[in-house]
């Protein structure tokens, strides 16, 4: 078993395989492509690749480990001048392979190996997204089962119509949400005043209820007096009724006096008529 051993022997002896990556090497350099099996184009592209690098280096160490492999010192020079400028800013990939079908024969798979012509445009970096909450695995899947039910007919999806009036009241209700308290609070107490004046009204409206029965308790005892001297004066004129004879008694001569000026006119009434008796 072959484990962590790189490479393939592509059924050859090592020195004739070593031989073989270097005439393939310098013509890959040289015309640029070469026809050749599958195999031994991707193991020619690691080689080729690894002297492109020492050529993009450009030191005296790189040039050497180069001419100790490449046997053309013209190759070399294209390596170290043409090619080095070719690939200055491209990061790797020097190398294309492309499938032609297979060899008439032997039906093996034959494939074309080329160096890369175009220019190196570096891609702009993707931004990182803001990280946002991830959501519930369960709110995800059942997401996922709405969706398949829906393009399967047996969901019904909410019509727009119900969808915007949700929205339009949502608003309001977030808008609520997002007041402050001390907003509420100011509303409150602006409320407040308005309501106020109302339960005054209303006091005032019962005030002169208590004032008058107040009133009219003082109006009772007030009445009472008058009740009292009535009473005095029955018992005043019922007193005279109880008293004894001798009140009565009493009580007619203090009336005499009263009738004597009445009587004194009648006899002087009388004493004209008498003398016009007499005359």
């Amino acid at each position: 078993m072959r484990h962590r051993i790189s490479g393939r022997k592509l059924g050859v002896t090592t020195k004739h395989r070593k031989a073989m990556f270097r005439n393939m090497a310098t013509d890959l350099l040289r015309h640029g492509r070469i026809n050749t099996t599958d195999t031994r184009a991707k193991e020619i592209r690691r080689v080729v690749e690894k002297l492109i690098t020492l050529g993009k280096n450009g030191s005296l160490h790189a040039r050497r480990k180069a001419l100790g492999y490449v046997r053309d010192r013209d190759v070399v020079e294209k390596l170290f001048s043409e090619l080095a400028e070719r690939y200055m800013q491209r990061p790797g990939g020097y190398t294309r392979i492309v499938k032609l079908g297979y060899r008439r024969g032997d039906n093996a798979p034959v494939s074309l190996v080329e160096l890369v012509t175009e220019e190196f445009k570096a891609k702009k970096k993707k931004r990182k997204k803001s990280a946002s909450k991830p959501k519930p695995q369960a709110e995800t899947e059942k997401s996922s089962k709405k969706k398949s039910a829906e393009e399967l007919g047996l969901v019904e999806g909410e019509p727009e119509a119900a969808a915007s009036e949700k929205a339009a009241a949502a608003e309001p209700e977030t808008a609520q949400a997002t007041e402050p308290s001390g907003a509420e609070e100011k509303t409150e107490a602006a409320e407040k005043p308005e309501a106020s004046p109302e339960p005054k009204e209303a006091k005032e409206a019962e005030a002169p209820s208590s004032d008058s029965s107040g009133a009219e308790e003082k109006a009772e005892p007030a009445k009472k007096p008058e009740a009292s001297q009535e009473s005095k004066e029955a018992k005043e004129a019922e007193a005279p009724s109880s008293d004894s004879s001798d009140s009565e008694e009493k009580a007619e001569p203090a009336e005499k006096p009263e009738a004597s000026p009445e009587s004194k006119e009648a006899k002087e009434a009388e004493a004209p008529s008498s003398d016009s008796s007499d005359s």
